[in-house]
C-alpha cells in the first residue's frame, strides 16, 4: 500500500483517457519498432525541462491502472523513446521521439512532431514509430484517432500497455509479451527482449532506492515531530 500511496504521490494529474479496447493492425509492433541500443552521449541530449518527466508520469499512471508488473511499461518506455538528460544524469523517455527510415528523430516539442510525421507521410513514408512507446502507425493505424493524440503520452502510453495485456493474455508470459511487442522475428525480438530486461532490472532497483529513502525520511520526520511535541510539554 505504501508503495502504491508513493507512486501515486509522485504524479501530477494527467487527463482522462479514453479506453482503446480494439487493437488495430496485428498484434505485434512490427519491424519498425527500433530498439535504441546506442550509448546515452549519442543521443541528443533532453532540454531540462517537463516535457522530459510526462512518458514517466503516464507510464506509471498507466502500469497503476492496468496491474503491468511494476517498472515493466517504464523500461520498455526506456527501450522505445530513451534519450540521454544530462540535468537528471539519465536516459529519459521521449513523448515527441519518431522513428522511421532507420532513425530516431526527437522534435523539440508536440507540434513539431506532428509536422515531422506529416512531411514523412507526404513523402510516401509509411513504417513510422511515435510517442512514448513508439506505436507504429502501419501496423497499427485505428490506434489513434490522428496525430494530436498519437503522441498524447497518456494516450500512446495506454494504448501500448493494453496491447502488451493482451500478447501477455495470448502468449501467456512476459517475456514473450515485451518480445512479440517489438517483432515477431526471432533475431529482432530476442536483443529486444534482452534489452528490456537490463533496463527493467535497473528501473526496479531505482524504485527500491526511492521507496527506502522515502521511508527514512518519513521515520526522521515523525522522530523530528515527536522531539518537538516533547519539548513543547516540558
Amino acid at each position: 500500500m505504501m508503495r502504491r500511496a508513493l507512486r501515486r504521490a509522485r504524479l501530477t494529474l494527467l487527463p482522462a483517457v479514453a479506453a482503446l479496447g480494439i487493437f488495430g493492425g496485428g498484434v505485434v509492433a512490427g519491424p519498425g519498432v527500433a530498439t535504441r541500443d546506442a550509448p546515452p552521449d549519442a543521443t541528443p541530449d533532453a532540454p531540462p525541462d517537463a516535457t522530459a518527466s510526462l512518458c514517466a508520469q503516464a507510464v506509471a499512471y498507466v502500469e497503476d491502472r492496468l496491474a503491468i508488473p511494476s517498472q515493466l511499461l517504464s523500461a520498455i518506455a526506456l527501450a522505445e523513446s530513451g534519450r540521454w538528460d544530462s540535468a537528471r544524469g539519465k536516459s529519459v523517455s521521449w513523448p515527441w521521439t519518431i522513428y522511421s527510415e532507420g532513425h530516431p528523430h526527437y522534435p523539440i516539442d508536440k507540434k513539431s512532431a506532428i509536422a515531422a510525421v506529416r512531411s514523412m507521410k507526404a513523402r510516401g513514408v509509411r513504417n513510422i514509430d511515435v510517442g512514448c512507446l513508439q506505436v507504429n502507425l502501419f501496423y497499427h493505424p485505428n490506434a489513434f484517432d490522428d496525430l494530436d493524440e498519437a503522441f498524447d503520452p497518456a494516450a500512446n502510453t495506454t494504448y501500448a500497455g493494453q496491447l502488451l495485456l493482451r500478447l501477455q493474455n495470448t502468449h501467456r508470459s512476459w517475456s514473450r509479451a515485451i518480445a512479440f511487442y517489438h517483432s515477431a522475428t526471432r533475431k529482432y525480438a530476442m536483443p529486444y527482449l534482452r534489452r528490456v530486461q537490463r533496463l527493467w532490472l535497473v528501473e526496479r532497483r531505482r524504485e527500491a532506492v526511492e521507496l527506502r529513502d522515502a521511508r527514512i525520511e518519513a521515520l526522521r520526520m515523525e522522530k523530528a515531530e515527536r522531539e518537538t511535541k516533547q519539548a513543547g510539554d516540558g
